[in-house]
């Protein structure tokens, strides 16, 4: 070894607590990386140095996750340990566009990307600045964040990583995305259900690898699948449409005695770690090669969870307090792992290799997607008075996007036709492998119809986050089942170190619309989730009036980048409130006035509305007051987000700052009175930012309260307090 290459050796080993001695064969095995200077994977998995250096790798990553770890008596390390051969086998083999649905596996991926000096670009040059810097602020989070340098998607809760991964596979056809999964995460219900239809919708999209880890446990208890032998697990992934799985089962290889099903390889022999971790290898590379031939497969790993980190089982899950790099448990697990200062080199310059280089300037979530121009959009300008559906309207842009790009993908649960946004299925086409003209399905479809909100949120949410194109598409009812990913990944897009399209969802079939489906359908909790997450600085809900505004609002979330955007509006004929001029403004600025007295001596009422439909008992209540002598005033909260103030919103951290807000003078002009109702046919919080800045002392805030089954809107908007009549006698009576 040169004093060059020692010296730089020495410069990122700097923390490491322990070094071991050679492996018996390391002179001959791992004299030169086995992934060359000008190569970005090894040439043959079969290569005993191939293999011998992938263990290397695999106990490098082992050792990492535990000193990480236990230097903040935190973390997650025995998920990860189980998998460690997989990981490394995938980065030897050169597929380095990895993403994972656990984020427990955080340390054991940062541990990937500080050995292939992806690190380095937020300032971690050695093992002491990663132990330093995890689960720090401005450092490594505890779960996996995007915005890691190398890391390609964010990691929380459990059930998220296939999509990402499979829309990574349909935006870059020639890529692999392998998918680490846990055996504790089947217990969801949705990734291999999701993983399936996804397959029936685009069945030559097949280049995601789905990697099970087996370990036979989850967070505090044996996972439920773990009493099944590996005939059952083969024939599960199969009657989900793998054609291909291939399962590599540790205890195959022990030479060590172990009883029970799930054993632990860093037991063996060197012999007996060296044949299973050459398994491991060639089935990855099959499985690689099978999945980017066409072939929808996936690769099981199946060892003890906690295998070659300090404790098996559930046990290794999390360090405590009490678990830190003195105690003699981890400092016996640590020297168990250590490697000789030389291997390290070994293992730094094949991940530095792996994939054409680090991950930071490699994988496909460090460049933006080109994208193809929209043009001008073909906005309908509807008359002032006229009554139309917003939901329709929109529905001719969506249409006109998907048209210009043909990446571009809707996602639907309930139907588009449900939602008066047929318009969408007649351009696009439902993507389904049954041609039917009748209800526009065809296999070459835009539109994605997984029954699941999860899997419709999922995708479009993935392909944003990716780069691409997308819009969700949900009733207002049944998309709080999709919202977590919304949220993951909204708030990774806040962190992000690149520009990508926002996520733009678009909710129809408000509580007020859907009274003979009683209850079930009118759940308009969603707004509440969206309004409290618009602090984070890039979510805005955004609350069209009409058909007009409605366009204005889905041309604004186009434009945007890195942004959560959630439309709320009805799929029934509604007036024309605006001007195409005013929507534009409306949208931008936030709020505008639809209305206002001529006259009025006895003093000013205003409402500050949240909705299209709820304004129609709004305007029968302005009738009411104005025939009292009360001047009104009617405004459409349209952007709440623009209402609040600079300070409450953290708008400064975010990657892509929007800092525009409605000042002082623009908005006490909008809500000065003497009565300020604000007024919502969902929930109050959108509302929160014109309660908090008004300067009226009187207030009332009347909003929805709960479903029941009615023949109507308006028998709805009775059982909810929200007719003409409720608001105008609840103004009367703050007025006094």
């Amino acid at each position: 070894m040169s004093a060059a290459t020692h010296h730089a050796t020495q410069a990122f080993t700097a923390g490491i607590d322990h070094f071991g001695a050679p492996w018996p064969g390391f002179g001959e095995h791992a004299a030169e990386p086995a992934i060359g200077p000008s190569q970005s994977a090894i040439a043959d998995a079969s290569d005993p140095r191939a293999i011998y250096q992938t263990l290397l790798g695999a106990d490098a990553l082992r050792y990492l996750t535990l000193q990480v770890t236990g230097a903040k008596g935190s973390g997650h390390p025995g998920g990860f340990a189980s998998s460690a051969e997989a990981h490394a086998a995938l980065l030897m083999l050169g597929h380095t566009n990895i993403v994972t649905e656990v984020g427990h596996h955080a340390p054991g991926f940062y541990s990937a990307m500080f050995l292939d000096t992806s690190l380095e670009e937020m300032g971690i040059r050695t093992v002491a600045e990663l132990r330093a810097r995890f689960r720090e602020r401005e450092g490594l989070l505890g779960h996996l964040s995007g915005a890691i340098p190398g890391i390609l998607s964010p990691a929380g809760p459990l059930g998220q990583g296939q999509h990402f991964a499979m829309a990574g596979a349909l935006l870059h056809p020639e890529k692999l995305f392998p998918v680490t999964l846990g055996d504790g995460g089947m217990g969801e219900p949705y990734p291999l259900s999701a993983m399936m239809h996804f397959h029936t919708a685009y069945p030559s999209v097949t280049n995601f690898l789905p990697v099970l880890v087996w370990n036979g446990y989850s967070q505090e208890h044996h996972a439920m699948v773990s009493t099944w032998d590996n005939a059952r697990m083969l024939a599960y992934w199969r009657a989900h449409g793998f054609e291909e799985v291939i399962l590599v089962d540790a205890k195959d290889f022990d030479d060590s005695g172990q009883e029970a099903p799930y054993v632990d390889s860093t037991h063996f022999s060197l012999g007996g770690r060296l044949a299973f971790a050459g398994a491991v290898l060639e089935g990855v590379d099959r499985a690689a090669r099978s999945a980017l031939g066409g072939r929808l497969t996936a690769f099981i790993i199946k060892q003890l969870k906690g295998a070659g980190v300090h404790t098996t089982g559930s046990k290794s899950h999390n360090l405590y307090p009490q678990d830190t790099l003195d105690q003699p448990h981890i400092i016996e697990g640590l020297k168990r792992r250590a490697l000789p200062e030389q291997a390290w080199t070994i293992v730094r310059e094949n991940f530095r290799r792996a994939g054409g280089g680090p991950a930071v300037g490699t994988v496909v979530t460090e460049q933006a997607v080109s994208l193809p121009a929209l043009g001008e959009l073909p906005m309908q300008p509807f008359a002032v008075g006229d009554k139309q559906v917003p939901s329709t309207a929109m529905g001719a842009l969506v249409a006109a996007v998907g048209k210009a790009d043909p990446r571009f993908v809707v996602t639907n649960a309930d139907g588009n036709e449900a939602s008066a946004m047929k318009n969408i299925n007649d351009a696009l086409g439902i993507r389904h492998p049954t041609t039917d003209p009748l209800y526009n399905q065809r296999p070459d479809g835009q539109v994605y119809e997984p029954l699941n909100e999860d899997a419709c949120a999922g995708l479009a949410a993935a392909l944003a986050l990716f780069g691409g194109r997308s819009l969700w598409l949900s009733y207002e009812s049944f998309a709080i089942n999709g919202w977590p990913i919304f949220q993951t990944v909204t708030q990774a897009m806040a962190e992000l170190r690149r520009r990508t399209p926002s996520v733009i969802a678009m909710f129809t079939a408000g509580a007020l619309e859907q009274g003979r489906n009683g209850w079930t359908h009118q759940r308009p909790e969603i707004e509440s989730y969206v309004a409290a997450q618009m602090r984070n600085g890039n979510v805005y809900a955004l609350f069209p009036s009409d058909a007009n505004m409605i366009q204005a609002a889905y041309a604004w979330a186009l434009e945007g980048w890195n942004k959560g955007v959630a439309i709320f509006a009805s799929k029934s004929p509604l007036p024309v409130r605006t001007t195409p001029e005013q929507a534009r403004e409306a949208v931008e600025r936030g709020a505008i006035r639809l209305y206002e007295s001529a006259g009025g001596d006895k003093g000013t009422v205003v409402f500050a509305v949240t909705g299209d439909m709820v304004l129609l008992p709004v305007f029968e209540a302005k009738h009411q007051l104005e025939s009292q002598g009360y001047r009104v005033r009617i405004v459409a909260v349209v952007n709440p987000r623009r209402l609040y103030r600079p300070r409450d919103v953290a708008w400064e951290t975010c990657a892509q700052p929007d800092n525009l807000f409605l000042d002082d003078d623009h908005f006490n002009a909008l809500f000065d009175g003497d009565l300020l109702c604000a007024v919502s046919g969902g929930p109050g919080a959108p509302l929160e930012p014109v309660l908090l800045r008004t300067r009226t002392h009187r207030r009332e805030l009347l909003v929805w309260r709960r479903g029941e089954t009615t023949a109507s809107p308006g028998e709805l908007m009775g059982y909810n307090g929200l007719t003409g009549d409720d608001i105008t006698e609840r103004a009367l009576a703050a007025l006094g």
